[in-house]
């Protein structure tokens, strides 16, 4: 398949930018007013002859520079004019109220003009689909059909704009019947408004047939589409669906641009990702901040977090965006003194938000650094008086848990305003199979099954915690808890690009072409370990097979298979980045230190939850994960 890029850069064309409607108004407010106080006596002239036409004017000036001030004087003018009501003029005053953020002024209005003018209703709805409360457009928009209005392609995106703020699936959907009805589904804007809606709602398979009923699909709908994915986390499909965008000769804008590239950064496709920088600089959108930023997520997703660095220095302005991207992309390879001498640099010059202690406290814990996460956790509500959410918790019950404090940990679990979800339990449970602590395991499971019933990696955890402890009945009920479930272990697999290729492993997976020269390499490999001191541990193994069966199944897991592909397909020296749809697991983890060191590569292995660069027989982890 022709790269995305190709075929955008096989179409010519020119970027245009709209012109910014306000220019030729003037900047002055008390020019305004002086008109204002000026048409109190004129009575004969020109003024009076068409008044309206000059209080609209004035109108549309004040809803271009938002002047409500102004524009309140201008509407007790018209009162004492007389011409407060005017359908024309009133409609102008509820859109200026509207745009100032003045909703209760503008309802206020709009309760006591005609309302046979969909343009009015739609300011109204417009408004409050804009900055809440969401539901009273959704309101709004019932009454104007029971009033005997039918909306427009202007009504329809407002209203579905509303819906996805408050996830209104079912609203949303009796909202599409009408659009059908109407036969406004097929525009491109309400398509586009339709797609955002059912994707805000995790409706993306709902967005995909919206999208392929659009008659005409421009670039609007098409980034609506790709956004979907994205958000949805279907990365793979977002970037498809860039090479359709290609092929039909749409040309990507702004916002194609930085979506494509996060979903290279969400799947670590560096090549592509590559692709996406240097078309954006041959087009000239490298120059756009939010593409830089994208950029610079990327590069540090996709393990590339020197030149991540690079991009981030060359950035003309440091938004909060871009400082969060960098700091975020230092914790995922475990650079956490990097991270915290960014945030340090970044204190000065932009104010942290939540996403900014998300990756700080992340640091900490990637890097083991209880002291410092506990500053940092008690400084973000203190200094900055940011109410911790769920992920900084999870942070804070991980830190706490590795470093053994485990009653600590369940004790801020318990103090927590918000209820702790499976992300919180879970990073307990792991904390309890490091220190053995049956306990707290007991309880973490009990929780999770509740959370998140179909999780076999829970039940195992837990099982191998029993295992450590020699409690083999509970080893035994959990087995037989999972068979009455009928819950099974979530498929593991690996992937690798090697000249341009991904090739993709599952555990013991012998389908690949050159599948015997694979597990000649693992054999290899392995007696070479074995000889350098490694002995496999078979405890995570959950099977009822003898030992040197769970021996064989855990050096083939995918990751070695992925690994042991790119030593046979690679030059001598060549560094290797695989990524795993999972935590990569402890045997594994000591099996590719051994083989770092024996093969003399540097090898990368991204899984669900970081990077773990390996190199000379050590791990950039520090064997803390």
């Amino acid at each position: 398949m022709l790269s995305i890029i190709a075929r955008w850069s096989a179409r010519k064309g020119k970027i245009t930018s709209a012109l910014n409607p306000t220019e030729h108004l003037n900047n002055s407010f008390p020019y305004i007013r002086h008109i204002i106080i000026q048409l109190h006596h004129y009575h004969q002239h020109s003024f009076s002859q068409n008044p309206t036409q000059h209080y609209a004017s004035l109108l549309q000036s004040c809803i271009a520079r938002k002047a409500v001030e102004p524009g309140k004087q201008l509407h007790a003018h018209l009162c004492l004019t007389g011409l407060g009501y005017n359908i024309n003029l009133a409609t102008k005053l509820v859109n200026l109220y509207c745009v100032c953020d003045k909703l209760s002024n503008a309802h206020h209005l709009f309760d006591r003009i005609p309302k046979g003018n969909i343009f009015l209703w739609n300011v109204l709805i417009r408004g409050y689909a804009w900055n809440g409360p969401y539901q009273a457009a959704i309101s709004l928009y019932y009454q104007m059909l029971d009033y005997g209005l039918v909306p427009d392609n202007f009504t329809f995106p407002f209203v579905l704009k509303a819906c996805s703020a408050l996830s209104a699936i079912d609203v949303g959907r009796d909202i599409h019947e009408h659009a059908k009805r109407t036969k406004w589904d097929k525009d491109v804007f309400v398509g586009a408004s339709l797609i955002d809606m059912y994707a805000k709602c995790g409706c993306v398979g709902r967005s995909r047939l919206v999208f392929d009923n659009v008659a005409e699909r421009d670039v609007v709908v098409w980034n609506s589409m790709l956004a979907a994915y994205s958000q949805n986390g279907h990365p793979e499909d977002c970037l498809s669906l860039c090479g359709e965008m290609a092929c039909e000769g749409v040309r990507p804008t702004e916002a194609t641009l930085v979506t494509a590239i996060s979903a290279s950064a969400d799947v670590a496709a560096l090549r592509q990702g590559r692709e996406l920088h240097g078309y954006s600089w041959r087009q000239g959108f490298d120059s756009l901040d939010k593409v830089k930023t994208a950029l610079v997520d990327m590069y540090a997703k996709s393990g590339s977090v020197n030149v991540a660095r690079i991009l981030f220095e060359a950035l003309e302005e440091k938004r909060v965006v871009s400082w969060n991207a960098m700091i975020t992309g230092y914790a995922m390879h475990g650079h956490a003194n990097a991270a915290l001498s960014l945030f340090n640099q970044m204190v000065d010059k932009a104010q942290p938000d939540h996403i900014t202690f998300v990756g700080v406290l992340s640091a900490c814990n990637h890097g083991g650094l209880l002291n410092e996460g506990k500053m940092y956790f008690d400084s973000m509500v203190k200094d900055y008086g940011i109410e911790p959410t769920i992920q900084h918790i999870t942070c804070m019950v991980d830190l706490l848990g590795h470093s053994g404090r485990l009653d600590e940990a369940y004790g801020l679990m318990m103090q927590m305003k918000v209820i702790p979800d499976a992300g919180v339990w879970g990073a307990l449970l792991n904390s309890c199979k490091i220190h053995g602590h049956v306990e707290f395991a007991e309880l973490a499971l009990e929780r999770l099954i509740e959370l998140e019933p179909d999780d076999a990696g829970n039940y195992v955890i837990l099982s191998n915690i029993y295992a450590q402890a020699g409690r083999w009945e509970g080893v035994a009920k959990l087995r037989e808890l999972m068979n009455e479930r009928g819950v099974k272990k979530t498929i593991a697999y690996s992937w690798i690009e090697v000249k341009n290729k991904v090739h993709a492993f599952l555990s013991g997976d012998t389908s690949h072409p050159m599948s015997d020269e694979i597990y000649a390499e693992l054999d290899s490999l392995g007696a070479r370990m074995v000889q350098a001191g490694y002995v496999p541990n078979i405890t995570p193994v959950f099977h009822d097979v003898e030992d040197d069966e769970k021996s064989r199944m855990v050096c083939s897991h995918s990751e070695r298979l992925a690994i042991a592909f790119g030593l046979i397909s690679t030059p001598p020296g060549t560094k290797l980045l695989i990524t795993k749809n999972l935590r990569v697991c402890e045997d594994c983890h000591v099996a590719i230190k051994f083989i770092s060191k024996l093969t003399e590569r540097e090898i990368t292995i991204r899984d669900v939850n970081r990077y773990h660069h390996f190199k000379d027989g050590l791990c950039s982890c520090g064997d803390y994960w």
